[in-house]
């Protein structure tokens, strides 16, 4: 096989916005090579991890199928094509890559990856260049104050907004005046345009086996060590996600142009019930289906011709969180992952199977809880209200080992990204340098679904109880459990006296 400029995609699958696909469009064009757009399903991707949850769960295996066939249709209408191959990157890439090749790739931060970066490269004949290329970021890193030495990024968020952003500086729950009325904002944000998508011709194919291109994987496929049935969607669902391009941009436009959810996102952003309450962009953000400048420059957009609120700047706001979370695990490094965490504080985390169980499948008894872990069972999907209380609950209340319920995330999220998961979970658990956050599940569930139809929607033991009462139902006496029927429903896992109202505490409490 002669050179080529190899593509090797992997969180980045999409089309508009590539820095890789350009790259390699540009390369192929400058030294007269085909170029390979590469896919590599890698069957360590689809083992058990050492908690004995699959690392790869039915619903986010559906997503990225749904994805790379995505892929393979946009480029095929590019003049191109996306090989999809099985098997770990660094034994099935490197005979493609005669010496001569080039391989572009996008730059990813944590040591799993890396791992398999360092042992590709060691495979790679010599004579075979690799380039990386950023783009998972609303903010470039090169542009970023701290680029140089990544150990300054800020630990907090709010210091890494300040530095990133002077137009958010200090205003968390205010409109910056720029914002106000319909004006368009003059905007300090110094994030780079979208790339537009390669074009037609420029990424032009070696001669391959069209067999072997054509091959679309099915479920069948998936290099699973044993039978995992494929996920049927679930009429409760929020939404029926499907990953691909295509529908990325389609949830984008519906959510912006069609429906004006936008400008009203700041009101409902912390719902649980339904498909329009937040964007529901996270899936394609977490797969690159999507990339994070395109929903800006929509935004931006949107604000210039309809209206500039705080909904919108809210929703550049949640964009900014992505990028902390990406340069906080790239300064700390497996930190994020250790059971200390960042902080390195050695805490009690204790082990009990039985707790965890009823944490992991709804059945603690806590309501809030409950539903929100069995909606997360039932779609590969909870809400941002939800992530927080039931990882507050796992870590802070019950005291089990924050890396299992990150784990567990891992494998049943649709949405899930490495630095944003693990991230989140490290600050819930409490191990960062910031302060702790412990949410009183009680009180989030009153405040956050006041007269139960969250929950009524996810635990049919308690549909016929009444708000107030369902939030606490350890509370309803023997007779009023038979009259709404809600014998069934597991008692408390925990005595709930500690989540009453005590107003003190050095600990905060929401």
């Amino acid at each position: 096989m002669a050179a080529v400029v190899c593509a090797w995609l992997r969180n980045d699958l999409r089309a508009h916005d590539s820095p890789v696909l350009q790259g390699a469009a540009a390369l192929a064009r400058q030294r007269g090579l085909p170029a390979l757009p590469v896919y590599v399903l890698d069957p360590r991707h689809f083992q058990r991890t050492s908690h004995g949850t699959l690392k790869t769960g039915p619903f986010r295996a559906l997503f990225l199928l749904q994805a790379l066939r995505a892929l393979k249709r946009r480029l095929r209408g590019l003049g191109s094509d996306l090989l999809v191959r099985i098997g770990r990157p660094e034994v099935v890439l490197p005979p493609l890559l005669p010496s001569g090749s080039v391989l572009l790739t996008q730059q990813e931060v944590t040591s799993e990856e890396l791992g398999v970066d360092g042992r590709l490269r060691s495979a790679l004949a010599g004579g075979v260049e690799w380039e990386y290329r950023w783009g998972s970021t609303l903010f470039h890193k090169e542009d970023l104050p701290f680029h140089d030495d990544l150990r300054n990024a800020p630990d907090v968020f709010t210091s890494f907004k300040n530095k990133v952003e002077p137009e958010l500086a200090a205003r968390v729950n205010e409109v910056p005046s720029s914002y106000e009325g319909k004006r368009k904002p003059q905007s300090s944000i110094r994030v780079r345009p979208c790339l537009p998508e390669p074009a037609k011709g420029s990424l032009p194919l070696p001669a391959l086996d069209p067999a072997e291109l054509g091959f679309e994987p099915s479920w069948a496929d998936l290099p699973y060590e044993e039978a995992v049935a494929e996920p049927t969607p679930h009429e409760g669902a929020a939404l029926d996600f499907c990953g691909g391009e295509d529908t990325a941009l389609e949830r984008l436009k519906y959510y912006l142009w069609d429906s004006d959810l936008l400008a009203t996102y700041f009101d409902t952003r912390n719902g649980m019930l339904g498909g329009d309450y937040s964007t529901k962009l996270a899936p394609w953000l977490a797969l690159g289906c999507i990339s994070p400048r395109r929903v800006f420059e929509q935004v931006r957009e949107y604000e210039g011709a309809r209206v500039a609120n705080k909904s919108t700047y809210w929703v550049i706001f949640e964009l900014v969180w992505r990028d902390f979370f990406r340069f906080f695990a790239a300064k700390h490094g497996d930190a994020i992952f250790w059971r200390g965490g960042v902080a390195g504080r050695a805490e009690g985390w204790r082990r009990n199977d039985k707790l965890f169980d009823l944490w992991a499948r709804g059945c603690t008894g806590f309501p809030l809880v409950d539903a929100n872990m069995r909606e997360l069972l039932a779609t590969g999907f909870m809400s941002n209200r939800g992530r927080q209380n039931v990882a507050s609950f796992l870590a802070l209340d019950l005291g089990l080992d924050w890396r299992r319920g990150a784990d567990w995330f891992e494998s049943y999220l649709v949405d899930y990204d490495v630095t944003a998961n693990w991230g989140n979970w490290v600050h819930a658990a409490g191990l960062t340098t910031g302060r702790v956050n412990r949410f009183n599940v009680v009180r989030q569930s009153k405040m956050y679904d006041p007269d139960g139809a969250y929950l009524r929607h996810w635990l049919p033991e308690l549909r016929r109880v009444p708000a107030p009462r369902i939030h606490e139902p350890w509370l309803l006496q023997e007779a009023e459990l038979q009259r709404y029927g809600a014998e069934a429903y597991p008692q408390p896992c925990l005595d709930p006296a500690r989540f009453r109202e005590t107003g003190g505490g050095g600990r905060r409490r929401r």
